[in-house]
């Protein structure tokens, strides 16, 4: 009775997960026709969209070499894949990226078709003045960037559309500038650091709208002629002056940052109040030959002074009058590597300096 009782129970058993398989494949079955048909639908949908999409022609048309996200359609990136030659540019393209190669020149037709470029980045080549053609940029009316730093450049660029905004030749071989800038007047930013100018004489004059300026690392000996009166940012380091113009300053009328560190400069060569400009906020006169403290205006935030033969301060070069409203601006001054002793600054200094977070000697 036992055994027949133990047996009916394994036949329950058994027959109870028999009908669970059952109930269990059902599910699974329609589960497998339901991908079948979803993956049926999936790639219809791709190949909808795919045609769609074609139809409308979203796909950036791109040169074989280069990359144009499908994100970014008007942007070709051709950058750091060792080309030699400028391949095919899209008319739709607007943003180019070509730094990193190694082209040696830009042949005139090298934009033929992509007369819409708005920034053009060249950067780190082998292009030489001789191999640029005459009029390659004159057809690219709504360019704004061109940057052709690092390369082997000897004269600025010609025939530059007056939309371009900013201009950056760092580092190359410039030795003249002669009227590769002229007609620029919407040109706000203008950067030549590193090359080999002498001497820029007047080429500037005509940029009227130039709020940045970059002239160090050169061999000046002398400042630009008219220097555009809307400059605000003038760095012009790291050159030979030995003095400057009286009343050079006086048309820059917003001028606020002057760096003219690692010149020749030396207090014959400064005017008496050639840096009392009330727009200034900071002036770097670092590594020159000054012995003295030049006077500068009371607005003025930041002096940089170090490592020049200055022996004595001159409390009226920061403040010609010292009340409760009339002190000195200054709130970080640099003087060491000078002759300098802390015995040797006034005591009046505190009065005078009341903002200054920073003194060094």
């Amino acid at each position: 009775m036992k055994s027949v009782s133990n047996r009916s129970l394994f036949s329950a058993t058994f027959s109870f997960t028999i009908a669970e398989m059952k109930l269990i494949h059902l599910p699974i079955f329609a589960l497998l026709v339901s991908g079948i048909l979803c993956q049926y639908d999936y790639d219809e949908y791709f190949r909808y969209f795919d045609s769609a999409n074609l139809q409308g022609s979203t796909y950036p048309v791109c040169s074989v070499e280069c990359d144009c996200p499908l994100q970014f359609p008007t942007a070709m990136y051709c950058n750091q894949r060792r080309l030699k030659t400028i391949p095919m540019v899209p008319s739709q393209i607007k943003y180019l990226y070509l730094q990193n190669n190694q082209l040696t020149g830009i042949p005139s037709g090298a934009f033929e078709n992509a007369t819409d470029l708005r920034w053009l980045i060249l950067d780190d080549n082998q292009i030489t003045s001789d191999n640029v053609g005459k009029n390659v940029f004159s057809k690219l009316k709504s360019l704004q960037r061109l940057y052709i730093n690092n390369n082997n450049l000897t004269d600025v660029v010609r025939s530059l559309p007056k939309s371009l905004v900013e201009l950056k030749l760092s580092s190359n071989k410039i030795s003249k500038i002669g009227n590769g800038l002229k007609g620029l007047e919407n040109l706000t930013t203008l950067v030549l650091y590193g090359n080999k100018l002498n001497d820029v004489g007047g080429s500037l004059s005509g940029l009227k709208s130039l709020s940045y300026l970059d002239l160090s690392g050169n061999k000046l000996t002398k400042l630009p002629d008219d220097p555009p009166p809307a400059v605000e940012m003038f760095y012009i380091n790291d050159n030979k002056l030995k003095s400057i113009p009286k009343n050079y300053f006086s048309k820059l009328r917003i001028l606020q940052y002057l760096r003219m560190s690692h010149n020749e400069l030396t207090d014959e060569g400064i005017p008496e109040k050639i840096f009392n400009i009330t727009s200034l906020i900071e002036l770097d006169l670092a590594f020159n030959e000054l012995k003295s403290i030049p006077l500068v205006n009371e607005n003025l935030e930041n002096l940089y002074l170090q490592a020049n033969k200055i022996d004595k301060f001159n409390l009226a070069s920061f403040c010609r009058v010292t009340s409760v409203v009339d002190f000195s601006r200054i709130r970080h001054l640099r003087l060491d590597g000078n002759n300098l002793t802390r015995s040797s600054l006034p005591y009046e200094m505190v009065q005078c300096l009341r903002l200054a977070g920073e003194v060094t000697f």
